[in-house]
């Protein structure tokens, strides 16, 4: 039996959920760790508010999850340090989307479009180049 190579190498994308400012009901366990994993996914900043009131805003950047909340955290880069910051899972009360997804409307179909609109309108020097995310 012999595969079709073309099809094999061709991976079709996915939508990314347009969550910037989204503040999610953490009503339950299952909603916050469901919050949290998506959290993980955005390339934005995220703000979350523990139990004892205080904030943090950074970007979250790892997570690891265990049988309870107590034994789940993730871990943060805040926005105004260079520590590296682990917050239990059984900390958090409250999670919002704040900062500005860097990676909306960034996907490799739509910077090749754009390319080849370029192209197409006869522009020359163009070249396949990263786009500042500020």
């Amino acid at each position: 039996m012999t595969a079709d190579v073309d099809k094999l190498e061709v991976v079709p994308g996915f939508a990314h959920e347009a969550i910037e400012g989204w503040i999610p009901s953490l009503a339950s366990d299952e909603d916050l760790r469901t919050a949290l994993e998506k959290a993980f996914d955005y390339r934005g900043d995220i703000t979350i508010t523990r139990r004892d009131g205080s904030k943090l805003e950074g970007y979250l950047f790892d997570r690891r999850t265990g049988a309870t909340l107590r034994d789940s955290a993730v871990r943060i880069l805040p926005k105004d340090s260079n520590a590296k910051l682990t917050i239990p899972y059984s900390d958090i009360a409250a999670l919002a989307f704040t900062g500005r997804d860097t990676a909306a409307g960034k996907s490799w179909e739509a910077w090749m479009k754009k390319y080849w609109e370029k192209k197409a309108a006869g522009e020359t020097g163009i070249a396949l180049e990263p786009e500042a995310l500020e």
